[in-house]
């Protein structure tokens, strides 16, 4: 199942959802399912810039924030088919967004509120989740991105449980996906 799968992904695979729902932890094991490079967006950001997305942030501001994204999104999707795992507001930007549907496969792992809240409660690197409550805070992300996550080409949930159930669910979405599409000529 999964060799083929492999040997058959046409696109880079984009993990897309809010902070908190796994796609870094989930995009590496999926990664390493596949036989594929696994690549994190928020990592190449920091690299670009030479300091990390908080500092970026907070010296800058997030519209600047978004403008480095969306430029190494676009470096990444050149790249050989991998598996990326992007942040939380990349798919949000429209130009990124496309960019996705026509070089990717976009897959949105969805988690509900609590679980994100626990993990994002981890550790307190989370820029968007430092200006006020952050279930309120997470709850609005929902509202406003859900929608946009929706229209992702793969929904996946993610769950409290065992990393492997969402890889294999995650697999079970993306052979579906690509059965669905038509063939080439």
């Amino acid at each position: 199942m999964n060799l083929t799968l492999s040997s058959s992904l046409p696109k880079t695979v984009v993990l897309v959802g809010l902070m908190g729902a796994g796609k870094s932890a989930i995009g590496r094991r999926l990664a390493a399912r596949l036989g594929r490079r696994f690549v994190d967006a928020d990592q190449e950001i920091e690299t670009a810039a030479g300091c990390s997305i908080e500092d970026i942030f907070d010296a800058y501001g997030e519209a600047a924030f978004r403008d480095v994204e969306r430029r190494v999104v676009a470096r990444l999707m050149d790249e050989p088919i991998h598996v990326l795992s992007t942040g939380g507001g990349a798919f949000i930007d429209p130009e990124t967004r496309k960019l996705v549907k026509e070089k990717g496969i976009s897959l949105w792992l969805r988690a509900d509120l609590d679980l994100m809240l626990a993990r994002t409660s981890r550790r307190n690197n989370r820029p968007l989740l430092k200006n006020g409550d952050p279930r309120e805070i997470l709850e609005r992300l929902i509202d406003e991105r859900y929608p946009i996550y929706a229209e992702a080409d793969v929904t996946v949930d993610s769950q409290d449980g065992p990393p492997d159930l969402t890889v294999e669910r995650a697999i079970d979405g993306l052979e579906g996906f690509l059965a669905r599409q038509p063939a080439n000529g």
